[in-house]
């Protein structure tokens, strides 16, 4: 869910500009899955820009309390969630945890770094969605840890419909700053990519699985 267009076309204007997100239908990329995209994300690139970060924390945090009021905790999925995470935990002067893929095979076998008490209201932060699958991992991970898990609030979403799928079918409300379609709309805005360029990326979300560029 997006909760403001406005909010969803400027988060989509900063992640273009600090090639956070980089489209190129022309010379796809391949991603771990084995999927061509002609789209690639890494929202950890934002950490290098002071203004950037400052703004996903800022409207992160709005959000997170306006859709479930101030959480006991902020957690963030590891590993590209942990400083956003972090900051928006900082915005809102609450404790930070982060969850682990699985627990550690050593040690204490952490799958969850913090403090987290059992019964502890907790938003969860994710950078990326894309089946959603990682992001709901952690988020049972904590409910086993006697978590109240209110909801997941993350970066940019592919828009699959796997992704609606799961996290409809595990009952946890998702909000995201923005999507793929915000971006699409964006990019052709600031004339970023071509009506051309625009068909082809449209087509890719239509069936990433079986895109062939």
């Amino acid at each position: 869910m997006i909760l403001h267009k406005d909010t969803a076309k400027k988060t989509a204007e900063v992640l273009l500009k600090v090639k956070a997100i980089k489209l190129s239908p022309s010379e796809p990329f391949t991603w771990a899955s084995g999927w061509k995209s002609p789209i690639y994300c890494d929202n950890r690139v934002t950490l290098s820009y002071p203004p950037v970060r400052v703004f996903l924390k800022e409207e992160i945090a709005k959000i997170v309390e306006l859709q479930y009021g101030k959480p006991d905790v902020i957690a963030g999925v590891a590993t590209g969630a942990i400083a956003i995470g972090i900051l928006v935990a900082q915005e809102l002067g609450v404790p930070f945890i982060y969850v682990r893929p699985e627990p550690k095979n050593h040690g204490r076998k952490n799958q969850i770094e913090g403090h987290l008490e059992s019964g502890q209201n907790v938003v969860v932060i994710e950078d990326l969605i894309s089946t959603g699958k990682s992001s709901l991992n952690a988020v049972k991970a904590l409910k086993e840890a006697g978590a109240v898990v209110k909801g997941m609030v993350a970066i940019f979403s592919y828009g699959f419909d796997i992704a609606s799928d799961n996290f409809k079918n595990s009952n946890v409300a998702l909000t995201t700053l923005s999507n793929y379609s915000h971006l699409l709309e964006q990019a052709m805005d600031s004339k970023y990519i071509t009506e051309k360029e625009l068909e082809t990326l449209s087509e890719w979300r239509k069936d990433p699985g079986n895109w062939k560029s």
